[in-house]
């Protein structure tokens, strides 16, 4: 097999590599540890990601069946570092002192749901509920 500049680019190694998304990532120039990252995925099992968890809906007055839901939470730490600064005030008191930024593992994207639970007489009512689909590391409030 035989690999041609058009294909892939020189990439400054004295390699033959058949695998071309691989010689992009490795080029020089750019940040390796964030190639590899990106293409292999973070690997800390701790880092802010979701997790699914089965939950069983029933409401709290009316006899109604129980259903069973597939629920997702935000959860893990956020790489960024946390820090308070203190605040110059000309007043004799302060209320705040200081000013503190973290950040939080959250919800970045999400859709609404709706289960139906049948409940005696027949009747019916829907509970909703928010399902996570993507979480971020955002500033806390």
């Amino acid at each position: 097999m035989r690999l041609t500049a058009a294909l892939c680019p020189p990439s400054g190694l004295l390699l033959v590599l058949f695998f071309c998304p691989l010689v992009a990532v490795l080029q020089p120039g750019g940040n390796k540890a964030e190639g590899v990252h990106s293409l292999l995925g973070d690997t800390d099992p701790d880092r802010c990601m979701r997790h699914h968890f089965v939950e069983t809906i029933t409401h709290p007055i009316y006899k109604c069946n129980s259903k069973m839901v597939l629920l997702a939470r935000c959860e893990g730490h956020c790489s960024h570092t946390s820090r308070s600064d203190p605040l110059i005030s000309f007043s004799s008191v302060l209320k705040q002192p200081f000013k503190s930024t973290c950040y939080c593992c959250r919800p970045h994207t999400s859709k609404l749901k709706a289960v139906r639970l049948r409940c005696s007489g027949g009747t019916r009512i829907t509970a909703t509920y928010r399902y996570i689909l993507a979480c971020t590391c955002e500033e806390c409030s």
